[in-house]
């Protein structure tokens, strides 16, 4: 009966435990297939075979096909189809992260998540904290629903004096949250990586607006 209770509070405790990223120089192993540059037009396609190879799939794969998109202009047609499934994806982000720190946006048909630091990360650590870890698992598990997509995780600073530093900083911001996916089932073949510094400021560079300037995206983009 004793080691039954014992068992029982150790496996309590287990699921209490707050999330800690593995050691730097094992980010590479959990990352392994993941593209560290910008997502565009050019580095999806090259992708793509990458991410189908990998067991990826297509939203025109993914999706029950609507009989009256069977005939008609594939072009337009694949481009409903996407729109359709991304207004679901956007739907079930926008449901779950009616949190502080985090806002869903749609563009065009990619949906943008703006996560800021303060809402993954520790306030003096870079290290995702416990409202982070259970943000991010939000997320996760929505991103595995609905994997016909590729993401982009980009990360930003504030203006800083040392650009190289803010660099380095977004990077690994960035790198911190794919690695947190990657461990949650997210294959990292479905991943851009980058660090963008202080560039594309949201927020005006005052203290409230710096706070907000330290985040990170996640761009959400249909797999044609």
């Amino acid at each position: 009966m004793k080691k039954l209770l014992i068992g029982f509070f150790i496996a309590i405790l287990a699921g209490c435990a707050s999330y800690v990223s593995p050691e730097r120089e094992t980010w590479k192993n959990y990352l392994y297939g993941a593209t560290f540059t910008d997502m565009n037009d050019v580095s999806r396609t090259a992708k793509k075979p990458i991410f189908l190879g990998d067991g990826g799939r297509t939203v025109a794969n993914a999706t029950i096909l609507n009989p009256e998109l069977e005939y008609g202009d594939k072009t337009l047609n694949e481009t409903a189809m996407c729109l359709g499934y991304m207004t679901e994806l956007e739907t079930a982000l926008y449901d779950a992260l009616r949190r502080p720190g985090l806002s869903v946006q749609r563009v065009g048909t990619d949906v943008l998540v703006i996560m800021v630091r303060d809402a993954i990360m520790e306030l003096n650590a870079p290290e995702i904290s416990s409202i982070g870890d259970e943000n991010l698992n939000t997320i996760a598990k929505i991103l595995k629903r609905y994997d016909a997509t590729f993401i982009e995780v980009a990360g930003y600073t504030d203006s800083m004096r040392d650009a190289n530093a803010a660099r380095a900083l977004s990077t690994d911001m960035a790198e911190r949250t794919a690695v947190y996916f990657a461990r949650h089932g997210i294959k990292p073949a479905r991943m851009f990586i980058v660090g963008r510094g202080a560039a594309r400021p949201i927020a005006a560079q005052d203290e409230w607006g710096r706070l907000t300037n330290r985040r990170v995206e996640l761009r959400i983009s249909p797999v044609r």
